[in-house]
């Protein structure tokens, strides 16, 4: 079985593009249907730990105390990791390729904006550019934090967005990956991806008339390298703190990691 969106090689980058221009006004709808609404609090879990203030999370590295200053949030989306750190006091920079999924960003950010204008709360510091994680374009060591949710999968070559990612770094800075994972229970795994073979391709038909939309996941997962894989290059790449937070038993999981001081 062969699904249009995923093809390895060089029309890689051309394809997922494609896919996200083809989902955008409905990728928050799918997102909240497929997971039933949990990738709301794993996108939570994921800014508590950028935040320091996850102090329950255990292989996670050494949190900092007080929030980063300047945050940078990789194919960021329709803007909810970005929004959600700005909530937490960062200047947010937030990075996609898409300019349909920028474009949905762009009206969440006037609204948000308005909203703030009627209310005199502070301002919130969001920026969206378009832009490819693989290639930054903002010199070395420019950011305090590096996020990225549910896109180094995504990515062509996902090692050198890690690259990427330790290159634009301050000295002690960090990088948070969010993205589906390999649980090691091998029933579990199969229920997974039995689920993601089964059911949510049937989202891409409903919502956007085609199921390769979202069958799309469980073909980029079988080609990636999961959470211990992603762990391993972080180690290979002279990260440190480097730890792995699972989430409903690996379906979901968190790697992060520290460029040295």
């Amino acid at each position: 079985m062969t699904n249009k969106f995923y093809v390895p090689g060089d029309q890689r980058a051309a394809r997922v593009n494609d896919l996200f221009d083809t989902i955008a006004t409905r990728y928050d709808l799918i997102n909240d249907l497929q997971s039933f609404g949990l990738h709301r609090h794993w996108k939570r879990r994921l800014v508590r730990l950028a935040a320091g203030t996850d102090a329950s999370s255990t292989g996670s590295g050494s949190w900092p105390a007080t929030n980063p200053a300047r945050a940078l949030d990789l194919c960021c989306g329709t803007g909810d990791v970005a929004f959600a750190l700005a909530q937490c006091g960062m200047s947010v920079i937030g990075l996609d390729f898409s300019e349909p999924m920028l474009a949905v960003a762009g009206q969440k950010l006037k609204a948000l904006s308005a909203k703030i204008e009627v209310s005199g709360g502070p301002p919130r510091a969001v920026r969206f550019l378009r832009g490819d994680a693989q290639h930054i374009p903002f010199p070395e060591a420019s950011f305090d934090l590096v996020t990225i949710s549910y896109g180094l999968r995504n990515l062509a070559d996902w090692e050198a967005g890690l690259r990427e990612m330790r290159r634009v770094l301050r000295p002690g800075g960090r990088v948070l990956v969010l993205d589906f994972g390999k649980p090691d229970n091998p029933l579990w795994r199969a229920i997974y991806f039995g689920y993601l073979r089964r059911f949510v391709p049937l989202l891409g038909r409903w919502f956007c008339g085609d199921a390769d939309t979202h069958g799309y996941i469980l073909e980029s997962l079988k080609g990636y390298a999961a959470q211990k894989g992603v762990a391993a290059k972080m180690r290979e790449l002279d990260f440190e703190d480097v730890g792995i937070v699972n989430l409903m038993g690996g379906i979901m999981s968190i790697n992060s990691g520290r460029r040295p001081a």
